[in-house]
Parts: C-alpha cells; sequence; structure tokens
C-alpha cells in the first residue's frame, strides 16, 4: 500500500500547487468563472457550453473550482444543457489524464518506486481498491484528477477505466447541474443543500470503505498469524 500511496501523495502534491498558484494570484476564482460564464451565455449558448467544457478540462491541470462550475452551469444553461456540457468537460478531463499517464508515467512512477516488488505490489493494490477511489474520487478536491491518472499509470484497462469514470461522472453532473437550474440569486439553497449533501455522502461512502478495509486487514493479520 505505501508504494501507492507515495505515487498518490506526489500527483496530488503536483495539482495543489496549481490550485495553491491560482488562488495566491487570483487568477481564477468563483467570481471570476461566473463573469466568464455570464459573458459567454450573453454572446452565444454553444460558447457557453463549450466554455463550460474547457474549464472542467482544464481542471485536470490548474484545479478548477468544479462544483462551483457545475452549479453555475445549470443555472446559466438549465439542467439538460449543462448536464451535457459538464459530463463532456469531466469525460475529456478523465480520459486525457488516463492517456498522459498511460503513456508517459512509466517515467514518474519508475523515479518514486524503484523496487520492481513494489511497483508490482502498487499496480495490485490500485486493481483491488481503484474502483472503489474512482467512483468516490468527488469526496475531496484533485482526488478525481489523481484516480484518473492512477489508472493510465498502473495499467488498468481503458474501458473498464471508461465505465467506472462515467459512472462517476454522470450522476455527478446530473445532481449538480439540476441544482443550479432550480436555484437563483433569490433563493440559492437548492445549490447549497446539493453541495452539502454531496459532501456528506461522498465523506461517509469513504468513511464506511476505510473501516471494511482496516477490518479486513486485521482480520488478514490475524489469520496470519
Amino acid at each position: 500500500m505505501k508504494p501507492l500511496l507515495k505515487v498518490m501523495m506526489v500527483l496530488a502534491l503536483v495539482f495543489a500547487s496549481t490550485f495553491a498558484l491560482l488562488t495566491l494570484t487570483g487568477i481564477v476564482t468563483v467570481e471570476k468563472i461566473q463573469l466568464w460564464l455570464e459573458a459567454a451565455r450573453a454572446i452565444n449558448p454553444w460558447l457557453l457550453m463549450l466554455l463550460v467544457a474547457g474549464l472542467l478540462l482544464a481542471d485536470l491541470v490548474i484545479s478548477v473550482p468544479t462544483l462551483s462550475v457545475m452549479i453555475l452551469a445549470g443555472y446559466l444553461l438549465g439542467a439538460v444543457l449543462g448536464t451535457i456540457a459538464g459530463t463532456v468537460g469531466l469525460l475529456l478531463a478523465g480520459v486525457l489524464g488516463y492517456l498522459i499517464s498511460a503513456r508517459y508515467g512509466n517515467h514518474l512512477f519508475f523515479a518514486l518506486v524503484k523496487e520492481p516488488e513494489q511497483r508490482t505490489s502498487a499496480i495490485e493494490t490500485f486493481a483491488r481498491h481503484g474502483p472503489v477511489v474512482i467512483l468516490l474520487s468527488r469526496a475531496m478536491p484533485m482526488l478525481p484528477e489523481v484516480s484518473a491518472c492512477l489508472a493510465g499509470l498502473t495499467g488498468m484497462k481503458f474501458w473498464r477505466f471508461l465505465v467506472l469514470w462515467l459512472a462517476s461522472i454522470l450522476p455527478y453532473a446530473a445532481i449538480t447541474n439540476y441544482a443550479g437550474s432550480v436555484s437563483s440569486l433569490e433563493n440559492p439553497m437548492p445549490a447549497v443543500y446539493t453541495a452539502l449533501g454531496l459532501c456528506g455522502f461522498f465523506w461517509s461512502c469513504w468513511f464506511f470503505f476505510h473501516r471494511s478495509h482496516k477490518r479486513a486487514s486485521l482480520n488478514t493479520k490475524m489469520s496470519e498469524q
């Protein structure tokens, strides 16, 4: 487990550094994103959809506030068009992260995990727990990008990754965009409740997953003694 965690921490640090840089410089903020989206809607709804997808795709590199973008997309585009734009953006971000890591990730993998046995252990660990990580990755910032990169880096089959990624992003896109579509400046509570509900749901799932994994590991150790 330690070799895989080491790779995850390095990837998370890379994404966190871009987030910190953008936050400190003020280049990308929720307020600026809202202004960009409203300006795009004033020009053309299709341009707005393209901008939403582009922002979510850019999240692979510059850590965009995904939840805010999705809710704003629903508010400005409506539930259906917002869901389509959001799904396309998240899908492209995941696939691109997978493909780049599958093509070039070995250099990082070999540099961080030098022992062949440890690399094999990391791959086997992600094969066992990777699907759950991908499905619950929306629980915290940067974890979706990290999980997509790990899937490519550890050699998860593309079709399997694609199914898991779609299972993760489709409900998320539909729920957040619907919440945005029924919210307004006078009544923002649907979006607020949705954000809190999603965080609570994913964190609860992580808690039970961690507890069951810890219990299974303890039982395995006891049986080996």
